[in-house]
């Protein structure tokens, strides 16, 4: 522990630091008893973080004696002798175990449920493997017959895979040899005088084995403090930020008032972690005044997410949003350049790298790109996969940013990306077996996910970050336990694995009662540090709720406990509103007008301001479904390449020149259109298809000929400039155009637009547009369900002169410094891109 603990006074009242000198008593009675040199002697902790303590305590009390040896069971095996793992042994990485169990399926006849069945045998085998190791390499045979006996037999019923995978497990753990195993070895034991045992709250299989191995030198003993309760304060939280909230402030009112180290228990990892981040605001940050001891899922790091970011990239169907994620985490890859090919493929929406690719192959970023995916195309060995790895990130430049970063050297070592482990993987006969680049990114994404980060440890820490039962033997002045509902603090813990209760006593597990045992002694600790605050909240995050932990009730029918204070400060805040914006046009141009332009003027002049005169835009998404609006498009497309292939060949068949137009706008639609996902609309098609030319032949019939399609326009009329694309002109008998706009909405919306009255300004801003002396015009309706019909706009040259009189006196204000004002009425605020610009959400009430 660290010095402050030590010296800090409320630290020592707990009982924790007496308990030690107690136990350094009995350490120096037994050794004298069994007439043991401390120098060969093994005081064996629960955990490691017990051992530098108990030396630094070891060495005040008897400053001048020998001292023993204060080791773990891990720590002390390392001690005693280098150990390598077999082909076939459990090495308790798990990248490498999921390679041995892969080979271990295939050879057991299960290949075709590899990749279902290999993560479930390495977390069998990974808790069989602890009761393994704990036993005598000669006692093993033993130990795994009777586990034999205690499973299921292997049948072909439901449960065929599971009896399978535990049989594998037991055999896997029995046949392995394990870095313990040197404890049992004679010279050990020659080089060993006492063995004295501190027990941790579960059962220790292998101290217990060591304890009868060595029973002659063996003593166990017990650093368990005897002290009242502390202070404890409980804080019912609304939700869970709520909670982190208060987590926090409870920690920092602590360092402010000189308890420290604040013992902050970990049993909710994401709980922890924004608890984190709100200390780090305070200035009380990981690896500086923070230690943290239990960390957190190394693939959740930024380094293990650049690394995954370009395997992603590279897989053969991989999707624009992969590849451009890759780029902008890569600096290798030029910005600018990123940044129009981005814009090219939202502008077009292509969903999916390949097609991308395609379309801009002549451009020297994707060039770049795919010179850095192509190699990672072909299966191979992971022995190859690794080497081909690094090789990627070198080219795309993330390799230097691993190499420098703590985080970045833990993903590289956890997938074993240096020189030496590479050379160990080609000597690693699981690691030969030819897998391909989906296989291999699923590999490294379950070996990030099994081991830890955990940021370097200061040498003196004012918060400690801890599991619950690693209280035990440290002296802590205060304590911050969040999570203490009912899900996160049970009264009994849930045992790890698929076994029943009896086969756990079978195989030596331990069962619900021993972690209930120790859940409940944990809980004990926690109590007897002098302040402590425990909080828990009313709901979770679906809003369902929960009820404090059953410790926690028990510690408030026996009235040991007091409601705790508001720990964070409140601030006043002075209410702020925020006016509606009137911004000034008249240094902007307001022109060219287009009908889209001038409609969104008159529904909010602020929204033209902003999204016309500033020309600001969301980015188009790249991953969107087809929907009505593209179903518009595409019934555009496919009329205008229908009546252009009809005006080149007038005798063809129809039908069949129609189909073709379909079938050449559902490709133009988009290279990345999934099959099946037009379907939907497909499958009205052929009905419309009929019913429009039916209602062709009949306006044929009438004189009208087609003329143009889309015909794009911009021109000066009078003082104003205007563009737009017309979807549609034909010439009737008498010669007069007759613009035509297609509406797939419901017929009755279209009607709607031709009344008397209606503020619709399309036809007549297209009636302007085609600048003919008597032009008429009007909506082809083309609903789904709906027989095609041709609603024509009355007055339409009355209608039109209004038109331009308005359009010219609004442009003349805006010149003339007239505010544009947002109006935020309506539902044109609903779907605004400019609403989170104008900030109506925030208006001062009027």
């Amino acid at each position: 522990m660290t010095a402050i603990a030590e010296n800090d006074a409320s630290a020592k009242t707990n009982g924790v630091l007496n308990a030690w000198q107690s136990l350094l008593a009995r350490i120096d009675a037994e050794l004298r008893v069994l007439a043991a040199h401390p120098a060969r002697s093994v005081v064996l902790l629960p955990y490691a973080q017990l051992m530098p303590l108990a030396a630094r305590l070891w060495a005040a009390r008897f400053p001048d004696a020998f001292a023993p040896r204060f080791e773990t069971t891990r720590n002390w095996a390392a001690r005693a002798g280098w150990f390598t793992p077999g082909p076939h042994d459990i090495s308790f990485d798990h990248g490498r175990d999921l390679l041995t169990a892969a080979a271990l399926l295939e050879a057991a006849g299960l290949a075709a449920q590899r990749a279902l069945l290999a993560g479930p045998l390495v977390e069998q085998v990974t808790q069989l493997g602890q009761i393994a190791a704990s036993l005598p390499p000669a006692l093993r045979p033993d130990w795994a017959e009777q586990a034999r006996a205690a499973l299921p037999p292997v049948g072909d019923g439901p449960l065929a895979l599971e009896a399978a995978v535990g049989r594998i497990a037991v055999a896997w753990a029995g046949n392995s040899d394990y870095a313990t195993d040197v404890l049992f070895a004679p010279r050990v034991a020659n080089a060993l005088d006492a063995l004295l045992i501190v027990p941790g709250l579960l059962p220790d299989p292998l101290a217990e084995t060591l304890a009868e191995h060595y029973f002659e030198k063996a003593v166990l003993l017990n650093v368990q403090p005897d002290a009242a309760p502390g202070q404890i304060a409980l804080h019912a939280c609304a939700d869970a930020e709520d909670e982190a909230e208060r987590a926090a402030a409870c920690v920092l009112r602590h360092i402010e008032a000189g308890r420290v180290p604040v013992a902050l228990i970990a049993g909710d990892r994401l709980l922890t972690r924004r608890i984190g981040a709100l200390l780090a605001e305070r200035g009380v940050r990981a690896g500086e005044a923070l230690r943290d001891e239990t960390g957190w899922k190394l693939s959740t790091t930024h380094a293990a997410a650049q690394l995954m970011a370009a395997l992603h990239a590279c897989a053969p169907r991989a999707s624009t949003d992969d590849v451009l994620d890759w780029l902008k985490l890569a600096p290798a890859f030029d910005a600018q350049q990123q940044r129009r090919l981005e814009r090219h493929l939202r502008r077009h929406a292509v969903r999916g790298w390949p097609q991308a690719a395609a379309m801009t192959a002549d451009q020297p970023l994707t060039q770049q790109i795919e010179s850095l995916r192509a190699p990672m195309h072909a299966p191979r060995p992971l022995a190859d996969w690794l080497p081909a790895l690094r090789a990627l990130l070198q080219g795309c430049g993330l390799w230097p940013l691993l190499a420098a970063d703590v985080a970045g050297n833990a993903v590289t070592d956890a997938l074993g990306l240096g020189d030496e482990a590479l050379a160990d993987w080609r000597d690693w006969p699981a690691a030969q077996r030819r897998m391909g680049l989906a296989e291999f990114t699923r590999w490294v994404g379950e070996a990030l996910e099994a081991a830890s980060f955990r940021p370097p440890h200061p040498a003196q820490a004012q918060v400690v970050v801890l599991p619950l039962a690693q209280l035990l033997g440290r002296p802590f002045a205060a304590l911050v336990l969040p999570g203490a509902d009912e899900q996160r603090l049970p009264a009994a813990p849930e045992p790890p694995g698929p076994w029943s209760a009896a086969q756990r006593q079978a195989l030596r597990l331990p069962t619900r009662d021993d972690l209930r045992d120790a859940q409940a002694a944990a809980w004990a600790l926690a109590l007897r540090v002098p302040h402590a605050d425990v909080l828990w909240r009313h709901a979770d995050d679906n809003g369902e709720p929960l009820l404090p932990s059953p410790l926690v009730q028990s510690l408030q029918l026996q009235e040991l406990a007091a409601p705790g204070t508001e720990a964070r400060e409140a601030r006043f805040i002075q209410m702020e509103p925020t006016a509606r914006p009137q911004p000034r046009g008249d240094a902007l141009p307001t022109q060219p007008l287009s009908a889209s332009g001038y409609e969104m003027l008159r529904a909010c002049p602020y929204r033209f301001f902003a999204l016309r005169q500033l020309a600001l835009a969301e980015e188009g998404e790249l991953d969107v479904d087809i929907d009505k609006r593209d179903w518009g498009n595409w019934l555009h497309d496919t009329l205008r390449g229908f009546h252009e292939a009809l005006r080149a060949a007038p005798g063809a068949d129809r039908l069949a020149l129609i189909d073709a137009a379909a079938d050449a706008a559902t490709q133009a639609l988009g290279p990345s259109l999934e099959p099946g996902e037009f379907m939907p609309f497909a499958v009205a098609w052929p009905r419309l298809r009929d019913a429009y030319l039916a209602w062709l032949a009949t306006h044929e019939a009438s004189g009208a000929t087609f003329a143009l399609a889309e015909e794009a326009i911009d021109a000066e009329r009078g003082a104003l400039r205007l563009k737009g694309q017309i979807d549609r002109i034909d010439h009737l008998a008498d010669g007069a155009p007759l613009l035509i706009d297609y509406k797939t909405e419901p017929l009755t919306r279209t009607r709607e637009r031709i009344k008397a009255g209606n503020e619709d300004t399309q036809l007549p801003f297209y009636a302007l547009l085609a600048g003919a002396d008597a032009p008429r015009a009007a909506y082809l309706n083309l609903a789904e369900r709906e027989a095609p019909s041709l609603l024509e706009l009355p007055e339409l040259p009355m209608l039109a002169a209004q038109l331009y009189e308005g359009m010219a006196h609004d442009v003349a204000r805006i010149a003339a410094g007239e505010p544009l004002l947002a109006l935020g009425e309506g539902s044109v605020c609903d779907w605004c891109d400019a609403r989170g610009l104008c900030r109506k959400d925030f208006w001062n009430a009027e």
